[in-house]
């Protein structure tokens, strides 16, 4: 049976679960496997599914930050610092994404989360 657009889907729902607690608990992640999730269980294209991880880690983050905030495990004069930056950062990345290949996508995004590797085990 197939879900409309914005049905109900067990497979999603698993895959946001699994997300999200990745996400929660390493403060970090969705977009590290939501990309090659979205990639290549579900099948979405390569500059749609880096677009798409970057939507649903709105909510992640959103969902994370609230506990994070509750608990006080929170910097908010940092959080507004860097802030800046990443905002400006996002709106340059978001107008590069639909300028360059998938080819290149998936080369740079694997090189980068091979260079985050190694920095946290070593």
């Amino acid at each position: 049976m197939k879900n409309n657009k914005f049905g109900f889907s067990f497979k999603n729902t698993l895959i946001g679960l699994f997300t999200g607690f990745i996400n929660g608990v390493f403060g970090s992640g969705g977009g590290t496997l939501l990309v090659p999730i979205l990639n290549n269980i579900v099948k979405v294209e390569e500059h749609k599914s880096h677009a798409t991880a970057l939507a649903i880690i709105v909510f992640l983050t959103g969902a994370s930050s609230a506990v994070y905030i509750s608990k006080g495990t929170y910097d908010i004069e940092l959080t507004f610092k860097v802030a800046i930056g990443s905002i400006i950062g996002g709106i340059i990345g978001a107008k590069m994404l639909c300028k360059v290949t998938g080819k290149f996508l998936r080369i740079s995004f694997g090189s980068i989360m091979i260079i985050a590797a190694l920095r946290m085990v070593f």
